[in-house]
């Protein structure tokens, strides 16, 4: 047996920029242990897999060491796939039935819009270990049902953050998303996001996070639609539109490889 498997470059119009999805089409539902297998032999931080529903596509995400409940590169990965090798028509919008609900993804030329849920944040106290992992003191620190949020001074603080990975592993999260105002004109904000106690130790460009970022900064700076860059060393760009308890994740992506996964 034999599957589909494709490459993509998401949140980003140029190759080897944003954030690297797989994306495996299946005929039925797989088992979640070879899944995990093939995510870890791929590598990347999420493989896609994909099979046809009632009404839509079937849709699971797995970083190389466990599977996940949102992610948003991925999604946007297989929304592209599908259009792109005729799986689905070119000006139809795909639902996915995932672990958080309804997902859809709809195109406009060559920009893919997703539906997602919104995931703020709660303010808490200072996180155990946060301060001593990152080497600096948020300004801000909050928590969602995925991750922690940390706020810091300023853009330049976060582009040259080196966290201690094995001390942000150790902090009951899936992953720590750390943001700043942004220094550029095209930007409202800039973040980064760490997550090595799921196998991935950064990101490069993570839509889950902007379903957090989004609200979080729309309050801050009382705006509806924003702009956000995930200023990793691949680094991509998130439009984010605020629609109550749902979010608006819009990006690019470029095909960078097809091939027959064989076992």
């Amino acid at each position: 047996m034999s599957h589909e498997m494709h490459l993509v470059d998401a949140f980003t119009g140029a190759p080897f920029r944003g954030n690297t999805a797989a994306v495996c089409i299946l005929d039925g539902p797989a088992e979640p242990a070879w899944m995990q297998q093939v995510a870890a032999e791929m590598k990347h931080s999420e493989t896609a897999f994909l099979h046809p529903g009632k009404d839509g596509w079937n849709l699971r995400w797995f970083t190389p060491e466990r599977e996940v409940e949102l992610c948003g590169h991925a999604t946007l990965a297989a929304a592209f796939v599908l259009w792109t090798v005729g799986h689905a028509e070119p000006g139809s919008a795909i639902a996915f039935e995932t672990k958080s609900g309804t997902l859809t993804a709809d195109k406009d030329g060559d920009s893919i819009t997703l539906n997602f849920p919104a995931e703020p944040v709660t303010s808490t106290a200072p996180v155990p270990g946060l301060d001593r992992a990152l080497g600096v003191t948020p300004l801000y620190t909050g928590r969602n049902r995925f991750d922690i949020l940390a706020e810091l001074p300023s853009a330049a603080d976060l582009c040259a953050l080196e966290p201690d990975m094995a001390a942000l592993a150790a902090i009951p999260a899936r992953g720590v998303i750390i943001t700043a105002a942004s220094d550029h004109p095209h930007f409202d904000f800039v973040s980064r996001f760490f997550a090595p106690a799921v196998g991935v130790p950064e990101d490069p460009v993570t839509g889950s996070a902007h379903c957090c970022l989004g609200p979080y900064w729309g309050e801050k700076l009382k705006k509806i639609e924003l702009s956000g860059f995930q200023c990793s060393a691949r680094g991509g760009s998130v439009r984010v539109t605020l629609l109550g308890d749902r979010v608006l994740l819009g990006g690019h992506a470029v095909h960078i490889a097809s091939v027959r996964l064989l076992v």
